[in-house]
């Protein structure tokens, strides 16, 4: 067929293409979601929860602080974010094949040729010595595969969906890292809280072991009550360090989540500072709206779009393909001294190919991409059940902790009235000071069970806000990624 018809073939079966991909694979994974939550929480939700800033609900300005730095200087926000920018160079270069390519070429030289003839009557061979000869040539080349079934946008798609699946692990590592801030300052001030109420229990152990020590001085207590006492004065002196090195931990974990050295953190966090007496809201949202807020479900999303784009992409190498191609340039030969020579030059032409046996190459790819799809829709699937099953424990973690801390803090304040009014018994000299001793005792083993439990309270409000996916947006992500490529 002749090149002139060739062209407008092309341009009509571009323009069909535009209008219709047949190896377009369907990316929709139908999920089964419930209306309602099982074991939602007995506080009321709110819609005025914002989602994006939920630990300011906390209204502690140094865990704000704490949250600052880490968004700005946690490594692994840092590579979360140069994924990103390395996903979105590679959907440029994916687009770039929907293009023709164009090449600029040039060359120069100069050859002094020599030949030998042979086979002359007298038996010697004749050398023929060519003049020396000066050539340059330069020209441009273009060539454009047109994508008849849409196999390269297929590719570009892919390449788009993991761009965007890039961002969701982004939005994941944020959300994570906001968790992890928040849970280990948590607990930090829950055993900070729990040290002070441990180390007033030894005070008291101590005065105890002194006041039956006095006592058997005057024969009211035998040296079996001093052991017993002494035992137990020792054996709660040993859970000091237990705690002091969980602290310590908390606060090298918390240095590290800053992006900053183990002990940056422990002058400023030594202090021992109350637990947030305010909670965040619960938010109103039903299961159905995770997969529109949890960056892990979006991420699995991307993964069956661009599994699906695949897919799509390898049955269209079962087609033909349409080459187009176009080149011109001049050259200049000069020889000796006579007046160079120069001329131009083109070529126009296509091509057309269409497999016909690759040894089964090509369906083995379809059956591998289709096999990843079947893969990635299925993880889908089990990462929205994983979702719904996070929620619905952090909602039972929450209630569980939030009667446990109501009972013992009830506990604590019958645990005080019984230690005042035994002291007041023992101020009229009903009651010996040993009874007031163990009264108090008592009292500050239910504030650390109460301590305790204001700890498991935060973390879970803590936890159903990271179950939520709570703590990213686009825009703010979007403005990481430009402050990143701008450094």
């Amino acid at each position: 067929m002749n090149n002139r018809y060739l062209t407008p073939l092309a341009l009509l079966s571009l323009a069909w293409l535009s209008a219709c991909t047949p190896t377009r694979v369907g990316d929709q994974v139908a999920l089964n979601s419930p209306a309602t939550w099982q074991h939602a929480s007995n506080a009321k939700a709110t819609d005025a929860v914002d989602l994006k800033t939920w630990w300011q609900g906390f209204n502690d300005p140094l865990l704000n602080e704490l949250i600052d730095k880490a968004l700005a200087a946690n490594h692994d926000l840092k590579i979360a974010t140069a994924r990103v920018r390395e996903a979105n160079a590679m959907v440029t270069v994916a687009e770039a094949a929907l293009y023709p390519s164009l090449d600029f070429s040039l060359s120069g030289g100069r050859e002094k040729r020599i030949d030998r003839i042979v086979g002359v009557p007298s038996g010697q061979g004749i050398k023929l010595i060519t003049p020396t000869a000066d050539a340059v040539s330069g020209g441009l080349a273009a060539r454009w595969e047109i994508d008849l079934f849409g196999g390269r946008h297929l590719e570009a798609e892919a390449a788009a969906s993991q761009a965007e699946g890039s961002k969701e692990g982004l939005h994941a590592a944020q959300v994570g890292l906001l968790a992890q801030v928040a849970t280990n300052y948590m607990e930090l001030r829950g055993v900070q809280q729990r040290t002070g109420i441990l180390q007033s229990n030894i005070a008291l152990q101590r005065e105890r072991l002194r006041t039956l020590q006095v006592f058997a001085k005057a024969g009211l207590a035998n040296e079996a009550d001093l052991a017993r006492q002494q035992t137990l004065l020792q054996g709660t002196e040993a859970t000091l360090p237990q705690l002091t090195n969980v602290g310590q931990k908390l606060v090298h974990r918390l240095a590290v989540l800053l992006g900053e050295p183990p002990e940056s953190l422990e002058k400023r966090l030594v202090a021992a500072g109350p637990l947030p007496k305010q909670e965040p809201a619960m938010p109103k949202l039903l299961p159905a709206d995770l997969l529109a807020q949890r960056p892990d479900l979006r991420l699995a999303q991307t993964e069956v779009s661009a599994a699906a784009a695949s897919l799509g992409s390898a049955r269209a190498d079962l087609y033909p393909k349409l080459v187009l191609s176009v080149s011109g340039g001049v050259g200049a030969l000069a020889v000796g001294g006579f007046p160079s020579l120069a001329d131009s030059v083109y070529a126009l032409g296509s091509g057309f190919s269409a497999p016909i046996f690759n040894a089964g190459r090509i369906r083995a790819h379809i059956t591998v991409a289709d096999a990843r799809l079947d893969q990635v829709a299925a993880n889908y699937e089990k990462i929205f059940l994983l979702a719904l099953e996070d929620v619905e424990n952090a909602f039972v973690a929450h209630r569980s902790a939030t009667d446990s801390f109501g009972q013992l803090t009830e506990a604590e304040a019958s645990a005080e009235n019984a230690y005042r009014l035994l002291d007041a018994l023992y101020q009229r000299g009903a009651r010996d000071y040993l009874a007031v001793l163990d009264a108090q005792r008592s009292k500050l083993a239910a504030s650390d069970e109460r301590a305790k439990a204001e700890t498991a309270v935060s973390v879970a409000t803590v936890s159903l806000y990271r179950a939520f996916g709570g703590g990213w947006t686009v825009d703010s992500s979007v403005s990481a990624i430009e402050n990143a490529s701008a450094r």
